[in-house]
């Protein structure tokens, strides 16, 4: 449960514990190679380019399913799209807690839910399903808690926030799907 501050421009505050478990990751697992890899991908993930950008080269290579990548593309622009428009409304601060370090810079001080994980799991679901095969699934089942366990480690973001921006990728995922599946854009190939 989140629980409100109070005052000017009232934001959510981190639920109880969760300060304690970014501190635990951080000391457990924040090696600087560890923060190395998370930078990396708070890299790649920023505005979801990396997927967007990933989503236009699978078009541009399976040019007979364009328009379900471009589907996909759109999925994932709407997951982190979706993601401000919640981080706008439930406003709460990235964690500013004198024993969590923040490692990497960030676009606004609204952390609820995490845009990263939003995007990379709308992108793990929706690339998955046009890729298909195995070793893809494996790929996305370490792909999102990865990503998810990377904002952690960065110190810019409480759990609850990349499980809501995970459950809220899902989300937009299965939207996207939902209008394959309706027949207008094409099918997806089941692993």
């Amino acid at each position: 449960m989140l629980d409100r501050a109070e005052g000017p421009g009232d934001t959510a505050g981190p639920a109880r514990g969760e300060v304690a478990v970014l501190r635990a990751v951080q000391h457990g697992i924040g090696s600087p190679t560890v923060v190395g890899a998370a930078r990396a991908m708070s890299f790649f993930g920023e505005h979801a380019a990396g997927w967007i950008a990933l989503g236009a080269f699978g078009a541009a290579l399976d040019a007979p399913r364009r328009r379900q990548w471009a589907t996909a593309v759109g999925g994932v622009v709407a997951a982190h799209g979706a993601s401000i428009v919640v981080k706008r409304v439930v406003r709460r601060r990235r964690p500013h807690d004198p024993g969590v370090a923040v490692h990497v810079g960030t676009p606004s001080r609204l952390s609820f839910p995490s845009s990263h994980a939003s995007s990379t799991t709308a992108a793990a679901v929706l690339y998955g399903g046009l890729v298909g095969g195995a070793a893809l699934t494996g790929g996305a089942a370490l792909l999102v808690p990865g990503m998810a366990l990377s904002r952690l480690v960065l110190g810019v973001h409480y759990p609850t926030d990349v499980l809501a921006g995970s459950v809220l990728g899902t989300a937009c995922a299965l939207g996207a799907r939902r209008a394959v599946r309706r027949g207008s854009i094409g099918r997806w190939r089941t692993a």
